[in-house]
């Protein structure tokens, strides 16, 4: 496994203390998350101008990401103390929202963090690439920004539901053969998959209708398309790229710090400190800033990678 065994910085009883999980904590965190949600739609409903749609877009791409994350940590089954709260959590909350699934994801995930950094990791297209041109980096943000990135991925889930290729979120595409399959078959995967998802989906349009406007749903959209893939881009750079050798395991992951707007856009569910949960993946999130204390105590950053904002990241990922 590519991390630093916790065991050199953590004793067997803080270990302990740190996998402990509470049920009360992590309902909270993610009604924060969702509170955000609301927020979001609640500006331009009861303020309706250019400038509240734009700051509902980046917070629902912020948030967006969030769900990503709960679907993340819930495949680590460090959200709840039962499984099955974990997982039916972590799918209507996390990962049906935006057309992801927790069950799916989880040994997609356990493979990256086996391989970290290798070239059997199945996330290092994502990582890769940087630095960059400041032009390239432009034009990656605009590619983001104006939903090209969005629709290519969208593309890419919607071929991975039908079958015709395997589940990759790194843009690694493994084409599945199609012999003796009928189009019965590619429309009953396609329901299997996607049939919860578009339920969730439904029930976000539903309470916006009800009580708001059903239009406010467009919002979700068009977030997932562009501000979604942008914050999923810069938090993805934060935590792997531009590393100084990504075969020793306390130089192939960052940790970074956060402020406010950081937190809402690329680090929510304090994702932002990696190094730490690679370290010791079933680490609930709330419980990882007290995990980062206690390494940086005992000596981890003298080796290991830490920035102190993720507009440094941005900017060690640009090449002049």
């Amino acid at each position: 496994m590519q991390a630093v065994p916790a065991s050199k910085f953590l004793t067997r009883e803080e270990r302990k203390m740190l996998l402990l999980k509470n049920d009360w904590v992590a309902t909270k965190e993610v009604a924060i998350q969702w509170a955000w949600i609301f927020i979001a739609f609640a500006l331009p409903y009861f303020f309706p101008n250019v400038l509240t749609v734009l700051i509902s877009l980046f917070i629902l791409g912020g948030k967006q990401l969030a769900c990503a994350i709960l679907m993340h940590d819930a495949s680590h089954l460090a959200v709840f103390k039962k499984k099955s709260v974990n997982d039916f959590v972590g799918q209507w909350f996390g990962a049906y929202p935006i057309f992801q699934d927790v069950i799916k994801y989880r040994p997609y995930h356990q493979s990256h963090h086996f391989h970290n950094g290798l070239e059997e990791d199945p996330d290092l297209l994502l990582t890769r690439g940087y630095p960059t041109s400041r032009k390239s980096m432009i034009r990656k943000f605009t590619r983001d920004l104006t939903g090209l990135t969005g629709v290519k991925t969208f593309v890419g889930f919607f071929l991975m539901n039908m079958g015709y290729i395997e589940y990759n979120l790194g843009k690694n595409v493994t084409k599945i053969s199609q012999k003796n399959r009928s189009w019965a078959d590619f429309f009953t995967a396609l329901w299997n998959t996607l049939s919860k998802p578009i339920f969730a989906n439904l029930v976000i349009f539903s309470i916006l209708y009800f009580f708001a406007s059903g239009w406010l749903y467009l919002l979700w959209v068009v977030a997932y398309f562009t501000t979604f893939q942008f914050s999923l881009r810069v938090r993805s750079m934060a935590e792997h790229s531009v590393l100084e050798d990504q075969k020793n395991p306390f130089l192939n992951t960052r940790t970074t710090y956060a402020n406010f707007f950081e937190k809402l856009l690329f680090a929510p569910y304090y994702v932002n400190y990696h190094a730490e949960h690679h370290m010791l993946m079933g680490v609930p999130s709330y419980n990882l800033p007290k995990m980062h204390r206690l390494i940086k105590a005992k000596g981890y950053y003298e080796k290991g990678v830490l920035e102190k904002n993720y507009w440094n990241v941005i900017q060690l990922a640009i090449q002049e």
